[in-house]
């Protein structure tokens, strides 16, 4: 009964406060696709050194989910949310003030911890607040808030970047607050006040007594083994592993690619291609949630899975109009994919879906593993061989089209789940 009273009425302002977290969480994981060449140029790293930081923040996925649904049953959404902005901003702080690859290996590595507990919390929390019924449009409208922050963090990146600016601007003044040869460090200043804003935020919310769905539950450690031992789990577990390892590891080499092969400038052409390629994956969000109504979740994750593969190719052996679209077409084509997976993965295990949930999430450390294997490949060979490697990882998601064998069809995800909450 008391679940039922929390859940018919609406929190907006716990539902403002979740895009916000998304709108965050997006904008500072997303930055490093934009910022990577000028770190690897102002840290004079190899192509190996400068793919072991995005590993830094995602393994900190690997690590921290599992705990993060442990943490998220013994304090409250309050005490976690406050405790994560808070490391958020320190951590940011403390690089803009003592810049240098190890300081900033481990402040990614901070972050991207701090992401993983937020993660957590904030699919309950968007469920209650908005309503159980309202749970699936809002969980795309977050998916969209997303999508635009990873657009948007090359235009901040750009701005901040750009010494032909007005001496008396913002930009500026942000500059003048980092070492001189590093403009772009100005961007974790700014994470910095971010945080510090959400922090207030966050303290002073009112938020609703709620009790989690079973698929929101960490569970104990039986349940965890039980999963282990079943080989659909490890199975979804790759999928989401090689799917985001696709996403990062594109994301993250654009910019180096179109600098390396086309002589393309990072700062302007590159952080573009990636505003692009993260504005194309919205779209293709919004696309894929339609034509699952019409379509087999599987013959459309073999259909956009081919087709990427494909573009990738392009991008890699194109000229240089070729790269600039087949870049942000990859993006438009792989977005169906972690949504797909995800739901097959739940719908092909029949309990335990809040453990099941959390070692899906420690897939995510895909982003750090994928990446990093791309640029040691890259640094024995060339970046193009290096980036011909993403054909693996894309291969494996396309065999889960032909072997997955769910319980529940995508049809009928909407009906089941209607059933099971009344």
């Amino acid at each position: 009964m008391h679940s039922e009273k929390t859940t018919s009425k609406k929190y907006y302002h716990i539902i403002a406060l979740v895009m916000l977290v998304f709108f965050v969480i997006s904008f500072i994981t997303n930055i490093l696709n934009s910022i990577i060449v000028d770190v690897k140029n102002s840290f004079d790293l190899s192509l190996t050194m400068t793919g072991l930081l995005p590993f830094a923040f995602f393994i900190a996925y690997g690590v921290m989910s599992i705990p993060a649904g442990f943490l998220s049953e013994k304090y409250s959404d309050k005490t976690l949310l406050s405790l994560s902005f808070l490391f958020m901003a320190l951590a940011s702080l403390g690089f803009a003030f003592f810049p240098g690859y190890v300081i900033f290996s481990i402040t990614l590595f901070s972050l991207g911890c701090c992401m993983a507990v937020l993660q957590v919390i904030i699919n309950p929390m968007l469920r209650v607040a908005g309503g159980e019924e309202h749970f699936a449009f809002n969980s795309v409208l977050a998916q969209l808030v997303f999508g635009l922050a990873s657009f948007l963090s090359p235009f901040l990146y750009k701005y901040v970047v750009d010494t032909s600016s007005e001496e008396t601007g913002l930009a500026s003044y942000i500059r003048s607050l980092v070492p001189e040869n590093l403009p772009w460090v100005g961007l974790y200043m700014i994470f910095s006040v971010i945080a510090l804003v959400l922090l207030a935020v966050v303290f002073f919310t009112k938020y609703p007594k709620y009790e989690k769905n079973e698929d929101e539950i960490a569970g104990d450690s039986k349940s965890y083994l039980t999963l282990l031992k079943n080989k659909w789990t490890l199975l979804f577990f790759l999928g989401i592993f090689c799917y985001v390892g696709t996403e990062q590891g594109v994301g993250n080499w654009i910019s180096q690619f179109l600098s390396q092969y086309h002589g393309l400038d990072p700062q302007t052409v590159g952080a573009d291609t990636v505003a692009y390629f993260w504005a194309m994956l919205t779209i293709g969000c919004l696309l894929g949630l339609l034509l699952l109504k019409i379509m087999d979740s599987r013959k459309l994750l073999i259909v956009a899975t081919a087709i990427t593969m494909v573009f990738l190719i392009l991008a890699l052996t194109g000229n240089e109009k070729v790269a600039l679209l087949a870049f942000p077409a990859i993006g438009f084509f792989i977005s169906v994919m972690w949504s797909i997976i995800f739901s097959l993965a739940l719908n092909s295990v029949k309990e335990n879906h809040g453990s099941l949930s959390g070692i899906l999430c420690t897939g995510i450390a895909g982003g750090a593993i994928v990446p990093f294997l791309v640029g040691a490949l890259g640094e024995a060979t060339s970046l193009k061989t290096g980036m011909f490697f993403l054909l693996i990882p894309l291969a494996f998601i396309l065999s889960i089209g032909f072997f997955a064998n769910p319980l529940v069809k995508n049809k009928t995800i909407q009906l089941k789940s209607k059933q099971t909450t009344q």
